[in-house]
């Protein structure tokens, strides 16, 4: 399952995830870079472990009755996440009834915080158990063919050839069996594809663009939407990227040299002044707000830990903020999408009929809800508006 060799570096990774308060992509790829001799698979389970022990860490510490403060106990906990796992937890094993006992309660078993269990209850009711169920499993690798290079066709076959195992998705997508050396790969280089959830992928044509107009992606980040949307318009028009965060935007301009994007301008928000200047400038706007992420607690099972009461409401507070400030961006008759990688209704349908109640300018054209028990891909919420 894992060699005995990866169990240190594995725990050594988890330690520092949260003694640092690291997020696990970060401290897997730094780690590994001093890991030099081990093959794609190695590399995998690396991965495939770490995210394990942070997402099962509650459940894990109460079985076995220890406070994970050491990469030692870390490694213990990994040897019983891994008995669990072949299934060795049978009646006679040392730990069985601390095990059982840890499922007997609902947060325990499914290792979230009692504030989280009390808040995704009330939030979604009776969906709640099954939902974080689902986003409790290891998220899907899925790729989304730059349509400006090549044809989801085309880079399957490319990938099958060099003995990645894909399959075609509706669209654009790919559904990835296993990443392997996918980074290594000339398709990647020669900027193909793009990693990105298959539900995330419906949130740019949500959008309704045209090639040549004049599109704002108001919270870009590192820009994977701002690359779907250059894509969809045909690389034709102008996208603007805005974000807070200058790092975030030098790497989508990484991104779109790689991908062939030549109609993204990335530009820092710094002041009001900024969003001033583009009002009722453009023909469609994206918001892509900041939110709990919850929907997307597969990849990013460190969330869980993270979230509280205090942070949820900041988070509520910014999403109204910025409805509410970027819909001036909107020229009248264009179309406005607000959407969130959250599957709780406070920063989704509640935040929209707030907006539409203090804005009768726009109007709801139409929203979707893609849940992660029904659609097996992240959670997203997005609404489109249009400004009468």
């Amino acid at each position: 399952m894992v060699s005995s060799n990866l169990r240190p570096l594995i725990a050594g990774i988890v330690h520092d995830v949260f003694k640092n308060q690291r997020f696990p992509d970060q401290a897997i790829a730094w780690h590994l870079k001093k890991q030099r001799s081990l093959n794609s698979t190695e590399q995998g389970q690396v991965a495939e472990w770490t995210y394990e022990l942070v997402r099962q860490k509650r459940l894990l510490e109460t079985a076995v009755g220890v406070q994970a403060d050491s990469a030692a106990v870390w490694e213990k906990l990994l040897g019983f996440a891994i008995n669990i796992r072949q299934g060795k937890l049978v009646e006679g094993h040392p730990l069985f009834s601390h095990y059982q006992a840890a499922l007997a309660t609902r947060a325990t078993r499914l290792s979230i915080t009692d504030w989280l269990d009390e808040q995704g209850e009330k939030e979604l009711g009776e969906r709640w158990e099954s939902t974080i169920t689902a986003l409790n499993q290891a998220a899907k690798q899925v790729l989304r063919c730059n349509t400006l290079k090549t044809n989801s066709v085309e880079l399957l076959k490319n990938l099958q050839a060099q003995g990645l195992k894909a399959e075609a998705l509706p669209g654009d997508a790919l559904f990835l069996d296993q990443a392997g050396r996918l980074f290594q790969t000339q398709a990647f280089q020669e900027g193909w594809f793009e990693m990105q959830d298959f539900n995330s992928q419906q949130v740019a044509p949500f959008l309704q663009v045209q090639p040549g107009m004049k599109i704002i992606d108001a919270c870009a980040g590192n820009g994977g939407k701002a690359l779907h949307l250059a894509a969809l318009a045909a690389n034709k028009g102008q996208i603007l990227a805005l974000d807070s965060d200058p790092r975030k935007l030098e790497q989508l301009r990484l991104r779109a040299r790689r991908a062939g994007v030549n109609n993204v301008e990335s530009r820092h928000i710094d002041n009001n002044k900024v969003i001033k200047r583009l009002e009722q400038k453009a023909d469609r706007v994206l918001l892509d707000v900041p939110c709990s992420g919850m929907g997307v607690l597969r990849r990013n099972p460190d969330t869980r830990w993270r979230l509280d009461a205090a942070q949820l409401s900041r988070l509520q507070h910014t999403q109204a903020d910025i409805l509410q400030a970027y819909s001036t961006m909107l020229k009248p008759g264009g179309m406005m999408v607000y959407a969130t990688c959250s599957i709780f209704p406070s920063e989704n349908q509640a935040q929209i009929g707030h907006f539409l109640e203090q804005n009768s300018q726009f109007s709801l054209d139409e929203e979707r809800v893609l849940d992660p028990v029904e659609t097996g891909f992240d959670g997203f919420y997005m609404a489109r508006l249009k400004r009468l």
